[in-house]
């Protein structure tokens, strides 16, 4: 974190020296952070140092001043989006906006912090004319998805992807007969059970400030799903998004003249 421009040019014998480790240690440690090995670490820290945003940050501490705070905050959803935007398989992303552009029936499962993004996708979906509903209570979830059926898809929402509950309802889904679409960590449960993973593997803090990054992140696929749905449906949709708005326009002040 001292000399990151350093680590860029080096090699892992010259890292393993300096840090007066074992040259696996280095490579485990890339490994446990999310990268594929020493080059892939070296590879994302040189694209983080490019666009500003450091691949690894400091954590919040106590006595941070709110100006720090802000910073290290801000710059980490920086960062998360930045590497998300880089790691996002867009063949996956288009199976995905085939697979909702289909459904007759868009649900949303999530719990906690992934119910909120789940709730913010049925906020997002249904101003395409579609039957959406976000679903974040374990029994109703699992009822729902029982009876789902092939007409329906599922976008599923986890960021560790093993929450137990939400892998029941995934699997009644999917014996339904409706595809899933999960946006989860690369190999959990949940991204194996998927029709279409969408793979978001995030530096999330795991201090009790947490979930930041993972949320905002979650948040952006849910953003990329609809405006791409929405572009599949083409001249039509100009019209349901003027009906949506109209009944939001009579309801505001009008300016000051």
């Amino acid at each position: 974190m001292k000399r990151p421009h350093a680590v860029v040019t080096a090699s892992v014998a010259e890292v393993a020296r300096d840090a007066d480790v074992s040259q696996p240690t280095v490579v485990r440690f890339c490994r446990s952070i999310g990268c594929s090995g020493y080059q892939d670490f070296k590879l994302r820290l040189a694209q983080d140092l490019a666009t500003g945003t450091p691949f690894v940050d400091a954590d919040l501490m106590p006595d941070d001043p709110v100006a720090e705070v802000a910073a290290k905050v801000i710059g980490r959803a920086i960062s998360a989006f930045s590497r998300m935007r880089n790691q996002l398989n867009t063949e996956n992303l288009s199976r995905a906006v085939d697979l909702l552009a289909a459904a007759r029936r868009i649900e949303l499962y999530g719990f906690g912090a992934s119910g909120v993004v789940a709730q913010d996708g049925q906020n997002k979906f249904f101003r395409l004319g579609v039957p959406v509903i976000a679903h974040t209570d374990v029994h109703v979830q699992a009822m729902a998805a029982s009876i789902l059926g092939p007409d329906g898809a599922v976008i599923a929402i986890s960021h560790t992807g093993r929450t137990r509950e939400l892998l029941r309802s995934v699997d009644l889904a999917l014996d339904g007969g409706a595809p899933v679409v999960a946006i989860t960590s690369g190999g959990s449960p949940l991204a194996e059970r998927a029709t279409v993973p969408l793979l978001v593997d995030v530096d999330e803090d795991t201090s009790i400030y947490t979930p930041r990054t993972s949320r905002l992140s979650h948040l952006a696929v849910i953003d990329v799903l609809q405006v791409a749905v929405a572009l599949r449906q083409g001249t039509a949709l100009g019209e349901n998004l003027a009906r949506v708005k109209r009944p939001l326009r009579e309801r505001r002040l009008t300016e000051k003249v």
